[in-house]
């Protein structure tokens, strides 16, 4: 199986590699370690749930992001056929960077884009404040994964 081949060596240091480039990507691109310094100011009124909660997707979404990356390259090379599931979790990984980490707190890609044309955007602005950009993330990588299988 597939997935086996993913959780042995060399394949695991590569997903764990993968994971911490990401997220470090993402750290820096998101202006992240600007937030941690607010965060600490006005603790009293940050939403720590929603943070947490954010937090914990990001880190999903950077695992599922490694993974993907790994299978596609196994796929890859046993030459097999994998454009669909390689689109798809490009593109979950590129949407995981433009929420950032903490979509309600941090500008984001996506808000940087839509500001180059006048429009003014924030994940704040949709109803569950970004967390459902992070959630749609994970389902596409979800579904390249299964597709990798």
């Amino acid at each position: 199986m597939i997935m086996n081949k993913a959780f042995k060596k060399p394949y695991t240091y590569w997903t764990i590699a993968i994971f911490f480039v990401y997220l470090a990507i993402n750290f820096l691109a998101s202006g992240f370690y600007n937030t941690i310094k607010l965060i600490a100011v006005y603790a009293d009124t940050v939403n720590w749930f929603k943070l947490g909660v954010s937090l914990v997707f990001t880190l999903v979404i950077g695992f599922l992001v490694g993974i993907n990356s790994v299978l596609v390259y196994i796929k890859y090379k046993e030459r097999k056929q994998c454009t669909k599931e390689g689109a798809l979790a490009g593109a979950g990984a590129i949407a995981g960077l433009a929420t950032g980490v903490c979509p309600l707190c941090v500008t984001g890609l996506f808000p940087l884009l839509f500001s180059l044309f006048g429009l003014s955007f924030s994940f704040a602005s949709l109803p569950l404040n970004g967390l459902e950009v992070q959630i749609l993330t994970i389902a596409m990588l979800a579904i390249s994964l299964k597709m990798l299988k």
